[in-house]
């Protein structure tokens, strides 16, 4: 059978052949193009060694060389190219004590994490498929190659990746890799958190991001993420849902684009609701719960290091994912105001999702008040209204002028004159910002936080 590569991919495999090497493009480039998926990289194996792969190609990158790893620069493109290799023992759950170069690619493949990354492909000899990964592609099977207990010994973070590979191609996981996945995953807490956060990331932006409830049965998430088991069958007894938190944040997981900050806001967004929960009656009550969800999502980022970025942007779409506000300009400027424009259009998202995942009875009626404010908020930006200090028609330097000391003072006035000017727009002019400063500036409730409501 023939399956295309590169013809930068081949020329590699060409020039290695004529040197009398063996050579392949192996692991995920193959099972991606077998599944019809565009390859994000061509990875090639060879019998030649790192010092034989340098000689033949003038222009190479030392970018794994204890490992037998080479880069080949071709024009612009970057090519690895790996010698083949037998691991020896792991120490870490991670790095091989030692590695040995073979000239056998089945000895190669042998140490590979899975059947259907274990397939090497050359334009010449075909595929080289020892372990019937084909089959498994077409049986959408993940399975181990060989004995799963060795392969997750060898490194830990396997145990995530299979969960990962199950989300992002929608297979299912062979049982006795699963079993075996459930009996090592404590050897995650041995994994580095960059590590495990990359494979997280990419579970939640797949097509399946709520094969996480997979991690959590098969006992991962209880190594690496123990917020998500606490959510896992916490009753909602309120008007507004019929699912409990965990199948609740499901849902509204997969009806929320993949966008990595969206997808962990929505994973995230409901955390505190096992800690805050009181029961008055026969209804539950979860005051409160987007804030300390949100702390609790900002500690998780910041275990898991996370980019600021992310972290900062996660943390306020789930402090704010209950905001309550009405389809009315000074509401949604308002809204605006605490949120920030930034990030709005993906609160609204994130309030979309939220939606999608409640009481069918209540969906309907709440998509459209959502869909009320939103047309309200594009008004308000087509117009250029103020809700925001940076806005207003005043500034710190004209309020020093006018006589207001610097210091937190200034800055509750600014706060102020906004929430003035957020219900009435007229008031935006620098006169009237200056007379109503003179008038706010020794009131004693200019310190009083902002006031907001969430939805229980």
């Amino acid at each position: 059978m023939e399956m295309w590569i590169p013809e930068k991919a081949a020329e590699i495999i060409r020039i290695l052949m004529s040197n009398g090497f063996e050579a392949y493009v192996v692991g995920g480039c193959v099972r991606d193009s077998f599944l019809g998926r565009k390859p994000g990289d061509w990875d090639i194996t060879t019998s030649a060694r790192p010092e034989e792969v340098k000689r033949i190609f003038s222009r190479t990158v030392d970018t794994g060389i204890e490992h037998g790893t080479v880069t080949v620069l071709m024009d612009q493109e970057a090519f690895e190219v790996t010698t083949y290799r037998v691991d020896g023992e792991y120490e870490d759950h991670r790095h091989p004590k030692e590695v040995t170069f073979t000239a056998s690619l089945e000895e190669d493949l042998k140490r590979r994490d899975f059947t259907i990354n274990a397939m090497a492909y050359n334009p010449d000899t075909g595929l080289v498929d020892i372990f019937d990964g084909r089959g498994d592609l077409e049986r959408k099977i993940v399975r181990c190659v060989g004995d799963p207990v060795e392969r997750f010994d060898e490194d830990a973070l396997r145990i995530l990746r299979a969960i990962r590979f199950s989300a992002q191609l929608g297979f299912y996981i062979d049982e006795e890799t699963q079993k075996a996945m459930t009996s090592r995953a404590e050897a995650l807490r041995h994994v580095s958190a960059e590590r495990i956060r990359v494979e997280l990331v990419k579970l939640l932006v797949s097509d399946y991001p709520e094969r996480i409830k997979e991690a959590c049965r098969l006992g991962i998430t209880k190594v690496i993420l123990p917020e998500y088991d606490a959510i896992v069958g916490v009753e909602q007894h309120t008007p507004n849902h019929i699912y409990d938190v965990e199948m609740h944040t499901l849902i509204a997981l997969k009806n929320i684009e993949s966008d990595p900050i969206l997808r962990l806001t929505m994973l995230f967004h409901d955390f505190g609701k096992p800690v805050v929960k009181k029961t008055d009656k026969d209804r539950d009550i979860f005051y409160k719960h987007p804030e300390v969800s949100a702390q609790m999502c900002r500690d998780i980022l910041k275990r898991l290091k996370f980019d600021n970025y992310t972290l900062e942007r996660v943390y306020r779409l789930v402090k704010w994912h209950g905001l309550k506000y009405f389809p009315n300009e000074v509401s949604v400027r308002r809204a605006l105001n605490r949120v920030g424009k930034d990030i709005f259009e993906q609160f609204i998202n994130v309030q979309r999702a939220d939606v999608s995942a409640k009481n069918p009875e209540v969906v309907e009626k709440k998509q459209k008040l959502l869909d009320e404010k939103e047309m309200v908020y594009r008004q308000i930006i087509e117009r250029g209204d103020c809700f925001e200090v940076k806005t207003l028609a005043v500034n710190g330097k004209d309020l020093i002028q006018a006589g207001i000391p610097q210091g937190p003072v200034l800055g509750a006035i600014l706060e102020r004159l906004v929430e003035m000017v957020i219900d009435d727009q007229s008031l935006n002019t620098k006169e009237e910002l200056l007379r109503l400063a003179a008038e706010v500036k020794d009131d004693p409730t200019i310190f009083n936080e902002k006031e907001y409501f969430f939805e229980k």
